[in-house]
């Protein structure tokens, strides 16, 4: 039915711009596009006007439909660096109840510390220093389409890329979940971006400048996303490499002062930090949290080529049912058969997420694309990036962030050509790239206002665990301090967990632990005395909370 819809409007639109001349100006669009050209005459202010709207427009929603709230186990990690971060801290100590608050994707011992890399946590915690940690993925959100359209200007005409920028806060910066929730895939595509941007200025005028920004993008992708950033990073540095000793490089002695020597000058002290945060986090600087957790508690593997981890103990069937049903994807992957079934998995979350209709119509240009000699690199890069996500047993959309300013720069340049050519009439051409992104942004706009009026609530808006929220604006508004014990019935969903707590877990009004039996749940009562006491079912919806009997 969408997709009617959407070729529908599509068709009329073009329909009238074709057979009523003065239909486009007479709706305003036509100056609109002459506006929206000259601003982007002024790359700059176009690249900062593409960031601020979307802070601006998504931080005004928040305002009506309130700020979203957590939900997954990642969210709930890099919320826990960001409150460690935004503390001053860089570790936890580990805590001696830590049986109790185990929980999925946080590293309990020799610290206690999200596993994943600290740069999603640092932006959280700019976020919550703030007053919420969501300003900081909305900030983030905000430089990643900022850094899209920097990025398209450095390979395609400043006004196609400001038409890119705002396609991107259109759909990632205001109704995708990249945006609205505590991923912050956002980051990495901040990062790739930059990478991304930063090769052609340096192909056409090396610049010092130039090689410090594609730094910062290689250390922002080491820092968020390191397996897909290093694939993007890999293929970069190949391209770099050949260009820079071919007959049309820069020379020897401009290569290394311009782009080798500010490169490293920039990368160094960044390296050094992210080394010294994992010697503290695991011991060793060449350690990731991330290895620790996953050799702690995984046995299923993230590549195909890698044999599973041998059986483990777990301390609460919850998590147990949880690595077993990872083990039993990843054996699956390993079947031709079953690589085909996640291949097509994969490929229908990036078109639901990613290329949201009317945009995929786009594509009847592709062959002319792909035949660019001007982007013969950015397909290169595409390419080595693609093979590298097809070997991993799973993904989500935002796997693809640090590639995304590419999607974006493969569509700009399929509406170019289809722009020009449309089926051999410029007319036709110009009159469909036209209706397919007032389409798009249309919808985007009539989505927001019937999520404003609350006619029809946007999902992602109200994305969180609302259950878990309610509870927790019940005890807070009791007095004194609480430990909610959670339980779960054998079949509850195992994408969902409540017992996730804040870094300093013994100053926290509300402590968050599993419901381990009542023999061993003494030990806790007998450590939180003077605290209330409560359980709760974690799969009943609404969830029915009640004071524990037990005595320590």
């Amino acid at each position: 039915m969408k997709l009617v819809k959407s070729l529908a409007a599509v068709a009329i639109l073009v329909y009238l711009q074709l057979k009523f001349s003065r239909f486009w100006a007479t709706l305003g669009l036509a100056r609109l596009e002459r506006a929206c050209k000259k601003l982007a005459a002024h790359k700059r202010l176009s690249v900062f006007l593409i960031g601020l709207s979307l802070f601006l427009i998504r931080g005004a929603c928040a305002l009506l439909t309130g700020v979203p709230l957590p939900r997954y186990h990642d969210e709930f990690s890099y919320l826990l660096a960001a409150d460690t971060f935004a503390h001053g801290r860089l570790i936890n100590p580990p805590h001696a109840m830590w049986v109790h608050f185990e929980t999925y994707h946080v590293v309990w011992h020799p610290t206690y510390m999200s596993m994943y890399p600290p740069g999603e946590g640092l932006i959280l915690a700019l976020g919550q220093f703030l007053g919420n940690p969501w300003l900081g993925q909305l900030l983030a959100a905000s430089l990643m389409c900022a850094a899209i359209s920097w990025m398209l200007q450095g390979w395609i005409p400043p006004s196609w890329a400001l038409l890119g920028g705002v396609l991107a806060v259109a759909r990632l910066g205001i109704l995708g979940y990249w945006t609205n929730g505590y991923w912050c895939a956002c980051l990495p595509g901040f990062g790739g971006a930059l990478v991304l941007g930063a090769w052609p200025r340096i192909e056409r005028h090396p610049r010092r400048r130039d090689a410090a920004v594609m730094a910062v993008g290689l250390f922002t992708l080491a820092n968020t996303r390191p397996y897909e950033g290093f694939l993007l990073s890999l293929a970069v540095a190949m391209a770099l490499l050949a260009w820079m000793v071919g007959k049309h490089g820069p020379g020897a002695r401009i290569a290394l002062a311009k782009i080798v020597v500010p490169l490293l000058l920039t990368l160094t002290p960044l390296a050094a930090w992210t080394g010294y945060y994992y010697d503290r986090v695991t011991g060793s600087p060449l350690r990731m949290a991330y290895e620790l957790n996953r050799s702690a508690y995984a046995r299923g593997r993230y590549f195909i080529w890698q044999t599973p981890w041998p059986q483990k103990t777990y301390n609460n069937p919850t998590m147990a049912a949880y690595y077993d049903r990872e083990l039993r994807e990843d054996q699956a992957n390993r079947t031709l058969r079953g690589f085909l079934h996640r291949a097509r998995i994969k490929i229908y979350y990036f078109f639901l997420d990613l290329l949201v209709l009317p945009l995929p119509l786009v594509f009847v240009a592709l062959p002319c694309a792909a035949r660019d000699r001007r982007l013969r690199i950015p397909w290169m890069i595409l390419g080595v990036f693609v093979i590298g996500l097809a070997v991993e047993t799973w993904f989500l959309p935002h796997y693809f962030a640090p590639a995304i300013a590419l999607l974006y720069l493969v569509i700009i340049q399929c509406m170019r050509h289809l722009r020009r050519f449309g089926w051999r009439n410029p007319s036709v051409g110009l009159a469909l790239v036209r209706a397919i992104a007032v389409v798009y942004v249309a919808t985007v706009g009539l989505r927001i206002l019937l999520a404003v009026a609350q006619v029809h609530p946007e999902k992602e808006f109200q994305h969180g665990d609302m259950d878990r929220e309610s509870i927790v604006q019940r005890l807070d508004a009791l007095p004194g301090q609480h430990v909610v014990l959670v339980s779960y019935t054998p079949d509850f969903d195992l994408d969902r967990e409540w017992v996730y707590n804040a870094s300093d877990i013994d100053a926290a009004k509300i402590v968050w632990a599993r419901d381990l039996g009542v023999e061993r749940n003494q030990e806790l009562l007998g450590y939180y005395r003077g605290r209330h006491f409560w359980r709760v079912q974690g799969d009943h919806s609404p969830p029915k909370l009640e004071p524990y009997a037990g005595k320590p």
